[in-house]
């Protein structure tokens, strides 16, 4: 039986994810990936309780094996991360409640490293990804140079990094 994972990149205001399925010489196959996004005008509360409920339909709608979490960094904004590390804080706590699965946690600098330089932006990452699963910028929806969080790394099985 073939492995599944939940990749997520979490945020109060957007929240990317993909899905992948182990292949059968241990590659990894994307099944589907998109973003959850909150309305700004909501309270914090309110846009806690939708990340929740998007994530249960989520995590009922694909059943995943394991959950990859990036863990989120921040570097100057610091207003910003009150409002991300609740959001992962539900995102966490919603995986592990339907799923059972304790989420890895995974550092940018980790998975980043995999693309040949720590410090990769969002555009090289794009790059990788769509070089991977042989996917165009139109079907990942992307638009540069403001680039949404695509399919990334905290989405593939370690064995495929």
């Amino acid at each position: 039986m073939s492995q599944t994972w939940l990749g997520i990149d979490p945020g109060l205001a957007i929240i990317g994810w993909a899905v992948l399925e182990e292949g059968q010489y241990g590659d990894a196959n994307l099944l589907d990936y998109g973003t959850i996004e909150t309305n700004k005008q909501l309270t914090t509360a309110e846009r806690l309780l939708e990340i929740e409920q998007d994530m249960v339909e989520l995590l009922n709608e694909f059943q995943p094996h394991n959950v990859a979490i990036e863990m989120p960094f921040f570097n100057r904004t610091i207003k910003a991360a009150g409002g991300v590390l609740q959001a992962f804080g539900v995102i966490n706590l919603v995986c592990h409640r339907e799923t059972g699965v304790v989420p890895v946690y995974l550092h940018q600098s980790s998975w980043k490293c995999h693309l040949g330089y720590g410090k990769a932006d969002k555009n090289e990452v794009a790059d990788m990804v769509q070089g991977l699963y042989q996917i165009t910028l139109e079907m990942l929806h992307i638009n540069r140079p403001s680039l949404p969080c695509p399919p990334c790394p905290p989405c593939l099985p370690i064995s495929h990094l």
